[in-house]
């Protein structure tokens, strides 16, 4: 350390004077100290206040300018001296010379500008102002195509030094993508997919830029599909894969590349992993059958790849994942259900799929987690039945299958994504089913679960989805059991707050329940009715000016049915519903203002 400072002080007078030779011998002593202890070294130099000098000696012409550009990226490994490197203002020439002809002026440029920019605002921010990311994209367009090992270094090199420069900064990565570095990137990655060093620093950039949605439609209009999956067949190495998976993932989740992907044949690398690693119970085996699978479901999310896998339910892919669904690993089991509910995504899939008995596979996977099931798998496995309810021609196939009997056995699940589903799957199968929608209705063990989870507050989706089965259950059956079935076990009070939902839809399944209960039993309901102000709410709702005309309309039509109960016909003449409904006689809907008509004659022909 004696010998550093003598160097230091050595190196103070030899700058100024500018000899080259004792300024050579005096830049390989700091070299090989920074090597011995490169953190000691580097509080030495700070100390001495030597940085600034740097700043005079990077100079073009000068034979030691490389090295004094390999001390600062050596300086600058270390944390603590960022910024110190760019208050002495070395950001400026060390950018300058990027302008350079001479190859290690340029690599060891690279690397100090790479290393002063590691995760540090101070080194990014100087090198944006100085315009350091244009040279360095314009340096990678004309090196793209040269394969010698020597360029191949510079390239890894500047690669690096953008990374460096952009990594988890929103703005800057978004300036490289408009300087066009994705491109450029891409054909470098063709270029030189066999130098493994510079294949990774690519990977490792993609996956900085893929994360930016404004990234994925540049990559889309590349061949980049392509060239991961063509490298992805390469690897054999799970760590370069998982890099590989890294970077698909999220390029993945725009359409148009998942297309690409799966022209491209990455789906078959995928089904070939998860058979290989489908028995094993290494750690990393399991990890890497999650990824293929996960990104399986993925790419079935557009509808082109989705369409284009399925073939008409006969592709090779389609049958593959149905023979997911039967096994015994829970992650293909969950795979298989999810990608079902994926196909499932438009009618005519859906119909092929339960008239060839995808159907009985899904309830026996079920069946398998009924008691202290998987949770995931529940909840894809109800997805997928819910999807595939959908189509009409499917809900009394589905009925006669089994279907609510399989779903009702997870009425006691306590987990709000299965519960969810649940409804959802339950809704879907009683559409325009009377005789299942009375069967279910008139179950009491069901009836009395909806309306526990319609007070669900933590959880909207079950609250709402309960909810909007009761409703369905009414609709749906126009049975008057099922209404005192619903009546007997609480569920009016929550009908009638349903009616005043954000969601017009459900507003309107809410009145139309209530109607339907008003004309069938309401001599039951009427008690439940009047403690739930529901004449108070109707009121609201057509005084209010925001309320959809079905809504009015629906509104009109149960306050006329209300008129059979003396209690609540005595609530309506008490709240003035005349004034409120003569103006509606002018609504601009006709339906409306026909109704308006109709109820303002029966109120006045009533009070």
């Amino acid at each position: 350390m004696d010998n550093l400072s003598d160097t230091l002080k050595r190196l103070k007078i030899t700058a100024v004077d500018r000899t080259d030779d004792s300024l050579e011998g005096c830049l390989d002593c700091l070299l090989q100290a920074l090597a011995q202890n490169s953190m000691e070294t580097s509080e030495k130099i700070q100390g001495s206040g030597i940085l600034q000098l740097f700043a005079s000696l990077l100079v073009p012409q000068s034979s030691c300018t490389a090295k004094v550009a390999n001390i600062i990226a050596e300086i600058a490994k270390n944390e603590f001296m960022r910024i110190p490197c760019v208050d002495a203002g070395l950001i400026s020439p060390l950018v300058q010379l990027l302008n350079s002809k001479d190859q290690e002026v340029l690599l060891q440029t690279g690397r100090a500008l790479g290393n002063i920019c590691y995760d540090s605002h101070e080194g990014r921010s100087a090198v944006d102002q100085a315009g350091g990311a244009q040279i360095v994209i314009d340096h990678l367009r004309s090196l793209c195509s040269k394969t010698d090992p020597a360029n191949e270094k510079l390239l890894t090199v500047f690669c690096g030094m953008l990374m460096n420069y952009s990594n988890e900064n929103d703005s800057l990565q978004a300036q490289l993508i408009n300087m066009g570095v994705i491109p450029t990137l891409v054909k470098l990655l063709g270029i030189h997919c066999q130098n493994a060093a510079l294949t990774e620093m690519c990977l490792v950039a993609f996956g900085n830029l893929a994360e930016l949605e404004s990234s994925k439609e540049q990559f889309a209009s590349t061949n980049i599909a392509e060239e991961l999956v063509k490298l992805f067949k390469k690897q054999i190495d799970h760590d370069k894969r998982e890099m590989v998976f890294e970077v698909l993932a999220p390029l993945a989740e725009n359409d148009a590349i998942k297309l690409q992907l799966v022209e491209a044949g990455l789906v078959e690398c995928l089904l070939e992993i998860v058979q290989q690693k489908v028995d094993s119970d290494k750690e990393e085996d399991i990890a890497e059958l999650k990824t293929a699978s996960d990104l399986m479901v993925l790419l079935l999310l557009g509808d082109e790849s989705m369409q284009k896998l399925f073939e008409g339910g006969k592709g090779n892919v389609f049958q593959r994942v149905l023979s997911w669904i039967p096994s015994n690993n829970h992650q293909l089991q969950l795979a298989g259900a999810l990608a079902i509910a994926n196909f499932a995504r438009n009618d005519g899939n859906c119909i092929h799929m339960v008239d060839n008995g995808i159907v009985e596979k899904l309830m026996d996977l079920l069946d398998r987690h009924v008691e202290d099931g998987n949770v995931t798998v529940q909840h894809a496995a109800l997805s997928a039945l819910r999807n595939l309810a959908i189509p009409v021609i499917n809900k009394a196939k589905m009925l006669s299958a089994g279907v609510t009997e399989a779903v009702l056995k997870f009425l006691k699940s306590e987990m709000p994504p299965v519960q969810f589903k649940l409804l959802g799957t339950l809704r879907m199968l009683i559409d325009a089913q009377a005789e299942a929608a009375e069967q279910l209705g008139t179950n009491v063990k069901l009836v009395e679960r909806l309306v526990e989870w319609c007070e669900a507050k933590d959880h909207a989706g079950v609250m709402g989805e309960s909810n909007r089965l009761l409703s369905a259950l009414i609709r749906h059956s126009k049975s008057k059991d099922v209404i005192k079935t619903i009546v007997q076990s609480g569920g009016i009070k929550h009908l009638v707050t349903m009616a005043t939902s954000e969601h017009v839809i459900m507003q309107n399944e809410a009145l139309v329940a209530l109607a339907l209960i008003a004309a069938l039993e309401l001599g039951t309901a009427e008690k439940d009715l009047e403690s739930a102000k529901l004449v108070q709410i109707l009121h609201t709702l057509l005084a209010d000016e925001r309320s959809a005309p079905e809504i009015k309309y629906n509104s009109m039509v149960l306050i006329c049915a209300l008129m059979g109960s003396e209690s609540l016909h005595k609530e309506v003449q008490d709240l003035a519903f005349l004034d409120v409904v003569s103006k509606l006689r002018s609504h601009e809907n006709k339906s409306v203002a026909q109704q308006a008509s109709l109820t303002e004659q029966r109120l006045a022909v009533e009070s």
